[in-house]
Order: C-alpha cells, then sequence, then structure tokens
C-alpha cells in the first residue's frame, strides 16, 4: 500500500467514525440523517475493506513469527500451509481494496437512453439493428429492468432504421455504457440469394439519463416545432400537429419525437433525449480535459470505432478493444449471455484504472 493510498484510507476511515458518531447522537433533522446515511454507505465499504487487508497482514506477520520460532516441523508445515492460504485471500482482499478506492463514475448508478441505428447495409443493416435491440431487451428483462420505447423508425423487411428506448434500473449506465460504438454484422442476409456473405453495421449510443438539476436548459435556447406525425404508427394522429422537433439552439443538438398521439407527452420525451444528450456530451468534454491525449482501452465513447462483430457462418462475436472472442452467438444474441461480454469489458476498465491509482 503506498503512501498516498495509506493516507486516503486513513482519512476515509476517520469519516467514518466521524459519521457514525454523528448519527448516534439522534439529533439530527430528517433530511440531514438521510444524506449522511448515504455518506456512511459510499464509504463503509472502503473502511471494511482496509480493516480486512489489515487484519490478513497481521495474521501473516504473526505467523512469520511462529514458523521462525516452532521447533516441531510438523506444526511448523502447518503454519507454513496456513500462510499460503492467507496469502492468497490477502491478494484478493488488497484487489477488493483498491477497487473500492477507485474514483467511481457518478452517472453509474443511473438508468440510460438506448439509442441504435442502422449503419452501412441498407436493409440488412436494419434487420441487424433490430437484432441488437432485441438482444439488449432481453438482456434488461434477465436484469428486471424496464425498457420503454421512446421513438422508433422501422424498415419496410423489418427492423428498425432508428430506435430508441429508456432503460431504467439500478446501475443501468454501469453495464451498458461500454456498447456505444459500431457493431458490425457478417452473415447472408435474408434478401441475397446467392449466399454471399455480406458485412452491415449499426451504431449503438448509450446516454445516462439525466435529470432536470443535472443539464439547465433556458426556453430561450431552444426552438420547437410542431407538425403531424407521419410514416410508421402516425398514420391514425396526421390530423393534428402532434409531432416534435426541439432544436437546441447553443449546440445545434436536435431532437424529434412523433410516436405519441399527445404533444405534450412528445415533447416531454423529446425533452428527455436532448437532457441525456446534452449531459453526455459535457461528461466527454469534462473527461477528455481531464485525460488529454490519452484514451482509455475501453468505453472511449468513439461512435465510429468498431468495437464488435457477430460472425454467423462461425457462430462467434469478437469484442475488437478487449481481444475477446465468445462462439456462443446465439446465446449472446438471446440477451443472457451479453452478461460475459461485459462482465470482461469492465474487468479489462478496472485493471487499467488499478494501474493508474497511484500513478
Amino acid at each position: 500500500m503506498t503512501s498516498i493510498t495509506s493516507q486516503r484510507i486513513a482519512q476515509i476511515e476517520a469519516r467514518r467514525d466521524e459519521l457514525q458518531a454523528a448519527m448516534a447522537r439522534g439529533d439530527l433533522a430528517g433530511e440531514q440523517f438521510v444524506q449522511l446515511s448515504k455518506d456512511y454507505a459510499e464509504i463503509e465499504p472502503v473502511a471494511e475493506a482496509a480493516g480486512e487487508v489489515r487484519r490478513l497482514r497481521a495474521e501473516i506477520v504473526s505467523l512469520d513469527e511462529m514458523i521462525a520460532a516452532e521447533a516441531d516441523t510438523e506444526l511448523k508445515s502447518m503454519a507454513v500451509e496456513e500462510q499460503a492460504e492467507l496469502k492468497t485471500t490477502l491478494a484478493e482482499a488488497e484487489r477488493k481494496l483498491a477497487l473500492s478506492l477507485l474514483p467511481r463514475d457518478a452517472a453509474d448508478a443511473r438508468s440510460a437512453i438506448l439509442e441504435i441505428r442502422a449503419g452501412t447495409g441498407g436493409d440488412e443493416a436494419a434487420l441487424f439493428a433490430g437484432d441488437l435491440f432485441r438482444m439488449y431487451q432481453r438482456y434488461a428483462d434477465s436484469r428486471g429492468w424496464r425498457v420503454e420505447l421512446m421513438s422508433a423508425s422501422a424498415a419496410e423487411l423489418g427492423g428498425f432504421k432508428e430506435v430508441v428506448a429508456s432503460v431504467t434500473g439500478s446501475g443501468v449506465f454501469a453495464r451498458f455504457k461500454f456498447e456505444s460504438g459500431v457493431h458490425r454484422v457478417q452473415r447472408v442476409p435474408v434478401t441475397e440469394s446467392g449466399g454471399r456473405i455480406h458485412t452491415s453495421a449499426a451504431t449503438v449510443a448509450v446516454l445516462p439519463e439525466a435529470e432536470e438539476v443535472d443539464v439547465r436548459i433556458e426556453d430561450k435556447d431552444l426552438r420547437i416545432d410542431v407538425y403531424r406525425s407521419s410514416g410508421p404508427g402516425g398514420q391514425s394522429v396526421n390530423t393534428t400537429d402532434s409531432a416534435v422537433r426541439i432544436t437546441h439552439l447553443p449546440t445545434g443538438t436536435v431532437v424529434i419525437q412523433q410516436d405519441e398521439k399527445s404533444q405534450h407527452k412528445n415533447k416531454e420525451k423529446a425533452m428527455k433525449v436532448l437532457r441525456a444528450r446534452l449531459y453526455e456530451a459535457e461528461r466527454e468534454r469534462l473527461a477528455n480535459e481531464r485525460a488529454g491525449d490519452r484514451k482509455a482501452m475501453v468505453g472511449s465513447g468513439d461512435r465510429s470505432e468498431r468495437i464488435r462483430t457477430y460472425n454467423f457462418p462461425q457462430g462467434r462475436v469478437t469484442d475488437h478493444r478487449i481481444n475477446l472472442t465468445l462462439h456462443r452467438l446465439a446465446e449472446i444474441l438471446e440477451g443472457p449471455g451479453l452478461d460475459e461480454l461485459i462482465g470482461a469489458l469492465i474487468a479489462e476498465d478496472e485493471a487499467a484504472r488499478l494501474a493508474q491509482l497511484d500513478g
């Protein structure tokens, strides 16, 4: 443990004791108590992990002394064996402590806005965009999250030219944030009579859901246009001006919403997407400032970056950022199989950040 890390742990433990004492007094107002409880819940795991590391280290030192002093061969052998086990446990405990000290992404606990757009490949790209959306839907279902379709532009042969959905639940962004980028598919399209393999692509963007307090949007910065809905889903409402187009003038960000019959609901959904896009743009700006020209190994957020290939003839999925190939394409597209890919990306990201912890 470096001196910087030891200093941080000492500060955290002191703060933990301070919070414990404040909550035990029982003279706090409701809101104060709730805030202190949240602060305590955040730092207690770090203090606990640090205490466990200290305990294990002390036991190893004690066994060292016993091994050096013990004359009985059998007892010495047992102590050596116990010490070896403790050293393995200590390594795991030190990693757990290091992970608990990593700076957290403030958006990790949030829900997310999921945007999928068909890229190169025409009808086949739209079908693939539909496959990706269903994959994320099933994955969300497996974790008990709620998926609400916000807007969709269906393609003639199936799938989507574009689909936007809200995924609500605890820790959605933490697990979905590495999905942003270009997803490529290699397969024989249903429209291909010659049986040739085609390569198509779809772009995924995952944005943390933003609250009104996160992004201040002035009315004067918005241009709101209303018009009649058109296209699939719009026929039943095309006699009224229910569709909404919101333009954020300072950034040029445009959000169109026309899936609801109510202009009010369309505006509400459009503002939700607009807030998420502006919030993510600000997060990216701050991250770039902190990182300079250095890019993280995983999750750079560059949506033009090809991150994954789904190869149907070989039944494999390859994530190019971590050079991981899994020969379980069907299971991954079913949703729950995606968990191993996401877990590997999170582990790689943690490893990269651990390497920089005291750098």
